[in-house]
């Protein structure tokens, strides 16, 4: 499989949700500011998305699809059918916990969300009960997107991995629906619409999956729950996952609760708006590399070619590293202007939108981390080892506890973000060291070649960007569409400064592209 046009398809449908998440958090500023009720639902929809990383798109996925390729690739014949009754089988089990776990945290949603929030830094009661009522409307979003990735991994493993990469689309096209005809002039009301609109946008893309998996000829049957060996291994391989996968999510959630306990009012809602920009090149590379890596190299070490499996993996870093590094630079150097032209008006105000750049540029600061964790971790998953990362999530996690603790006071929004990032970076070393003394992973002469040249590359494009920021000032605080005209005018410079500079230092020769070009 060619993991480029792999990438290409996963990672192109991946920036259309973006671009579409960030005209939903356009408006989200637009609508609602950055204040308690911004504070609030962010809080809400961060519950959640915490265990939807955790159990959902990250940990079963990681579980469940080596699993499923080895049924579906089973020597013995029986192919499609066995891993169908293998997913009938793990269905059977993980709907009755959602079930179980949704009904708790409904109960049990005030603890829940002070937990999260620390009360909101001495909220009045009826505030915090707004914040409450918005978990309890969001949380069933958690049981729809898990249904979504036990669906989505079986597609994956088929190789078809446009469909589940097109479903967070529907989530966004909701949201923005939902903004332009039902906001309110109270920015709580508007916020109450957003929650709503979470869960129908599970249904939506539930239904999404359901129809794509009929079309591949899958039809999953309801059976009664059976904890057959099968089903135990993927159990006993989730729990470790579910820490592994989602350390990132465990560091943003103890940011946001310390900075909802320990900052004024609209804190959580900067954090919140510099990690949605962070996230656009983390979505589109690291998620789309993720995606495409954990099936290619499971079926690779399944059919025992452990080379093929190490280049692949070379080849994974090499395209990380050829899109992460400009737009690490990009965001460091740009983020002010990118802010403003996509967040400053209507609520979210100028002052709103350099605090949010200063914690942007904290997150960037970790960008290429992030992604060499979503990287690296298939060269574990794809060989069953869901314990190894977990035990350096978790001391990702308690260094970024002790650095939120450190930086927060004297760094105020910028210190928890930049804790995250450090963290990160913790991962990915270790990751990157386990997987090199095991000789699972060994940078080849090609990766070691390109990756010094791509990073003088992306210095050469941030330094030739940081003179030409005065020439877009001006017109990234204007109407609409000279801001929006401003800021693709921006990204298209600094796009071509970087692919001429790649081609300047030797990073690529024309020889790399007539060659990609011709191939099929």
């Amino acid at each position: 499989m060619n993991l480029a046009r792999a990438l290409g398809s996963v990672g192109g449908l991946t920036l259309a949700s973006r671009v579409l998440g960030l005209v939903r958090d356009a408006l989200f500023a637009r609508f609602v500011g950055a204040g308690f009720a911004s504070d609030a639902f962010l809080v809400a929809f961060r519950l959640p998305n915490l265990f939807r990383a955790l159990f959902a798109e990250g940990a079963f996925s990681a579980a469940f699809i080596p699993l499923f390729n080895r049924k579906v690739g089973d020597p013995d014949g029986r192919g499609l059918p066995d891993g169908v009754r293998f997913a009938e089988d793990a269905l059977s089990v993980l709907l009755p916990i959602l079930t179980i776990l949704t009904v708790i945290v409904e109960i049990a949603a005030w603890p829940v969300t002070w937990a999260l929030s620390g009360g909101f830094n001495d909220a009045s009661p009826d505030r915090f009960d707004q914040a409450v009522h918005l978990a309890r409307i969001t949380f069933p979003y958690l049981a729809l997107i898990s249904l979504v990735s036990l669906l989505g991994g079986i597609l994956n493993s088929m190789h078809r991995f446009w469909v589940a990469a097109a479903a967070p689309i529907l989530l966004n096209t909701v949201l923005i629906a939902a903004l332009l005809l039902f906001h309110d002039t109270d920015p709580m009301l508007t916020a109450r619409n957003q929650a709503i609109g979470v869960t129908v946008a599970g249904v939506l893309q539930l239904a999404w999956l359901i129809v794509a998996c009929r079309r591949a000829g899958i039809r999953l049957k309801l059976k009664r729950p059976r904890l057959g060996p099968d089903v135990k291994r993927l159990l006993s391989l989730i729990w470790p996952a579910a820490a592994g996968a989602g350390a990132v999510q465990f560091n943003l959630v103890v940011s946001t609760a310390l900075a909802a306990t320990l900052l004024p009012a609209g804190s959580v809602s900067y954090i919140y708006y510099a990690d949605r920009l962070n996230q656009l090149p983390l979505g589109l590379i690291g998620i789309g590399l993720g995606t495409v890596l954990l099936p290619t190299i499971s079926r690779q070490l399944g059919r025992g070619e452990e080379a093929e499996a190490m280049a692949t993996q070379n080849r994974g870093l090499e395209l990380a590293l050829f899109l992460t590094l400009p737009a690490t630079v990009a965001l460091i150097v740009c983020g002010g202007p990118i802010v403003a032209a996509l967040f400053q008006h209507g609520q979210f105000t100028p002052a709103d939108g350099i605090a949010t750049a200063q914690a942007l540029a904290a997150f960037s600061v970790g960008l290429p981390a992030y992604i060499l964790v979503k990287v690296l971790t298939p060269g574990f998953y794809a060989r069953s080892d869901t314990r190894t990362p977990v035990r350096f999530a978790t001391i990702a996690i308690a260094v970024n506890l002790v650095l939120n603790l450190a930086f927060i006071l004297p760094l105020r929004h910028m210190g928890p973000p930049l804790a995250t990032a450090i963290a990160s970076g913790v991962n990915a070393a270790l990751l990157y060291r386990a997987l090199r003394r095991r000789e699972h992973f060994a940078p080849d002469d090609r990766l070691r070649r390109r990756a010094p040249r791509l990073l003088l590359a992306a210095l050469v494009m941030g330094a030739a960007m940081f003179f030409l920021l005065d020439l877009f000032r001006p017109y990234v605080a204007g109407p609409d569409l000279e801001r929006w005209g401003a800021m693709l005018v921006l990204v298209a410079t600094g796009t071509l400064v970087y692919g001429v500079a790649t081609f300047a230092i030797g990073a690529f020769r024309v020889s790399d592209v007539t060659r990609l070009l011709r191939r099929r």
